[in-house]
């Protein structure tokens, strides 16, 4: 860590006489002011861009939806302060937590088997323990994944999580605006969409919580090894071959159910809702009669943006830039397979066939 930064953590070597002392004035004031410092970031930013709340009569983009922070929002802000504050009297009435006078006092040094990282840092955790020290399986012969340039030892098995889980949480954070980018769309979004109806991000999103699950149940391989009676290495290489397909196989999965759900909204915007009531026509013909969704529902089912894939055109110069190019490319990743919502000339055409092949028009949802 360098003998500076040594120096103000331990007051010297470690772990030198200061650490619990500096750490502890660290955890108590400086970290609970940081956070008192967000929550005011984040109270702005709700002030600034409005809250954010599914669709609905009268709610749009261009309007201030949500609602108001008195007496909504307060009240319950109000209640969930109560709530905790009631269980944390529970846990402080009923139960026991660090008995010192059963188990002395804190000794850092000896560390009991099965101990597991704390949720905030578990996937950090399984990205090391996932990571090969070797080139090969780590048998005999193989090369350590470590090099020393300018007298300074490099690990690779530590710096390549580190900087994976860095990329990792940066795609997460600029997702946003890569999307606003590939659609034009910079507009305000105040109405969120339902996962069906952006199934591309979905997938995404899907994929970026199995990566995240995956790594989380590696900070626990040696408790899944010694529970479920497996051996370490397999488990460990299991994970590995998680980590690499399970997002892949979570994105083409979501999205192909999203798709689907569109393609069952569809079939409810025009034929209505399943009655199970069997009509007997006057040719002799049985049907089963729909039950017609209402206006609120149907545009519930219909009414969300619809992104094509860009066509790629020459600018006013004449020449086809490189950005147009990768944007072309990036929209037909995310638009190219999609289901278009329901327009009123394709309820018209759907009900002047069924009208056309002698279903009663009563039987029917128009």
């Amino acid at each position: 860590m360098g003998s500076w930064i040594g120096w103000l953590l331990f007051g010297g070597q470690f772990p030198g006489n200061a650490v619990i002392g500096r750490l502890y004035t660290l955890h108590i004031l400086l970290l609970p002011a940081v956070l008192v410092a967000l929550i005011g970031v984040h109270l702005l930013y709700v002030v600034v861009h409005k809250h954010t709340q599914f669709a609905g009569p009268g709610r749009t983009n261009e309007n201030v939806v949500g609602y108001p922070i008195m007496p909504v929002y307060a009240a319950k802000a109000g209640g969930f302060f109560f709530i905790v504050a009631g269980v944390l009297v529970v846990i402080a009435s009923f139960f026991t937590i660090n008995p010192i006078w059963t188990y002395g006092p804190y000794d850092p040094s000896p560390v009991s088997a099965g101990t597991q990282p704390d949720w905030y840092i578990g996937f950090a955790d399984g990205a090391l323990r996932l990571m090969p020290g070797w080139l090969n399986a780590g048998g005999a012969g193989g090369v350590p994944l470590e090099f020393v340039l300018w007298n300074h030892t490099y690990s690779l098995n530590i710096l390549v999580p580190v900087v994976g889980l860095g990329v990792f949480l940066l795609l997460v954070a600029v997702y946003p605006f890569i999307e606003g980018w590939v659609t034009g769309d910079q507009r305000e979004h105040h109405i969120a969409d339902r996962p069906r109806n952006a199934p591309t991000r979905t997938a995404v999103g899907a994929a970026g919580v199995t990566v995240y699950g995956v790594l989380w149940a590696a900070a626990s391989s040696d408790l899944i090894a010694t529970h479920f009676k497996v051996g370490i290495e397999d488990a460990i290489m299991t994970l590995r071959v998680l980590l690499v397909l399970g997002p892949v196989l979570a994105f083409f999965v979501t999205k192909r159910v999203c798709l689907a759900l569109q393609k069952r909204d569809r079939e409810i915007v025009l034929h209505g809702y399943e009655s199970g009531r069997i009509v007997r026509l006057p040719g002799g013909r049985y049907v089963e009669t729909h039950t017609p969704v209402d206006e609120y529902e149907r545009w519930r089912l219909v009414a969300f943006d619809d992104y094509e894939p860009l066509m790629l055109r020459p600018n006013f110069q004449g020449r086809i830039t490189l950005n147009s190019r990768l944007r072309a490319v990036a929209s037909r990743l995310f638009f190219e397979d999609r289901i278009e919502p329901v327009s009123q000339h394709d309820l018209d055409v759907d009900h002047a066939a069924l009208i056309g092949s002698g279903v009663d028009e009563r039987a029917v949802s128009r």
